[in-house]
């Protein structure tokens, strides 16, 4: 159920009642649809290609850091590719962990739905940048 809130600056906030038998808010869309599953080569089958392999698919905590691109699917619920968060780590992941986790103020994780393939190694060039600014004090 959503309710809408104002806080004591006359702020509009969006609040959930979760029931009973729900332990997060609801998703407000399918993480993975048939279209991307038919994108997502095999698991295992752009071994060859390394960083240059095609991420397909863009998962993210809207209330945290953290940030999965597939690449892979084994066509169940394991997905391979770049994980975005503290550092960088080229590996595995799964689509049933990515439904259950919750962000650090209780979101679920989402898929980004404008999200445009992109090589591992661009967006791990992309994050980099990123991370430099930050640290610079650029950009928050």
């Amino acid at each position: 159920m959503q309710t809408d809130l104002i806080d004591d600056r006359g702020i509009g906030l969006l609040a959930f009642t979760m029931s009973p038998e729900k332990s997060q808010p609801p998703r407000r869309h399918k993480l993975l649809t048939a279209e991307i599953r038919k994108r997502l080569p095999e698991l295992h089958s752009n071994e060859d290609k390394g960083l240059d392999a095609l991420a397909q698919v863009k998962f993210f905590t809207p209330d945290g850091n953290f940030t999965w691109y597939a690449s892979e699917f084994d066509g169940k619920d394991l997905f391979f590719g770049l994980v975005v968060g503290q550092e960088f780590e080229l590996g595995n992941f799964a689509l049933s962990e990515l439904e259950q986790v919750l962000g650090p103020m209780g979101l679920p994780i989402e898929r980004d739905r404008y999200f445009s393939p992109k090589t591992l190694r661009q967006l791990k060039a992309l994050h980099t940048e990123i991370k430099t600014l930050r640290q610079r004090g650029d950009v928050d």
